[in-house]
């Protein structure tokens, strides 16, 4: 009688899996300099897996598609890390929207924006200029937009309920506002292109928007 054949026990190692992990880390790392250096559509899986020294394949296993590698490092830039809880559950975001002081939770907000912009204001730009002539990056595009307003009218919501808006605001114009000082197309006019250092941006942030949004 033929013996019961076992079936085959996938190994796996914290060893493994830390290496799998650095190789991830150097591919996304290899990749925002190419896509920040050159743009997206300039940039091929190869040159992606050439620069981060790994093969070919190593990069498709990992991310599938060059959007699918964009999308993984626009998560990573966005979060501070590799965990998965999104914005709206991170500390450094729910600390805005439990302080009791208005005007500190503007300051705070603005550290974070400046904080954000400095890990993936570049990278942004990327993808916005990508997204007219690809419909993955376009989707992509539209939601970081979405869910940008819906965190920061978090933040506005938190302030109508302390009475802390100025007359004459409603949450949606008060959000308006926070989000169109606070886009991405902002920064990089002011520190990309004027020139202004990111503590300087996130002084004028903070005063700006103390200023217009509180009573």
């Amino acid at each position: 009688m033929a013996e019961p054949v076992k079936p085959t026990r996938r190994y796996d190692s914290p060893r493994r899996r830390q290496q799998a992990s650095a190789t991830r880390s150097d591919i996304l790392a290899a990749a925002q300099r190419l896509f920040e250096r050159q743009g997206y559509a300039a940039t091929t899986m190869a040159a992606v897996a050439a620069e981060a020294g790994v093969a070919l394949k190593t990069v498709y296993v990992a991310f599938e598609t060059k959007s699918g590698v964009l999308r993984a490092l626009w998560h990573v830039l966005l979060r501070g890390d590799d965990e998965t809880a999104p914005v709206g559950e991170r500390r450094w975001h729910l600390e805005v929207i439990e302080e009791p002081d208005p005007a500190r939770q503007l300051a705070l907000n603005a550290r974070n924006s400046r904080a954000v912009k400095q890990r993936a204001g570049a990278l942004l730009g990327v993808i916005r200029n990508a997204a007219p002539a690809d419909p993955d990056i376009d989707a992509l595009w539209e939601r970081i937009q979405a869910e940008f307003y819906a965190l920061q009218r978090q933040v506005v919501e938190s302030l109508d309920a302390k009475g802390a808006l100025a007359p004459g605001l409603d949450v949606t114009r008060a959000t308006d506002i926070l989000w169109t000082l606070n886009h991405p197309d902002v920064w990089n006019l002011l520190h990309g292109q004027r020139g202004w250092t990111a503590e300087q941006y996130e002084e004028w942030f903070r005063e700006t928007t103390i200023s217009r949004l509180l009573r």
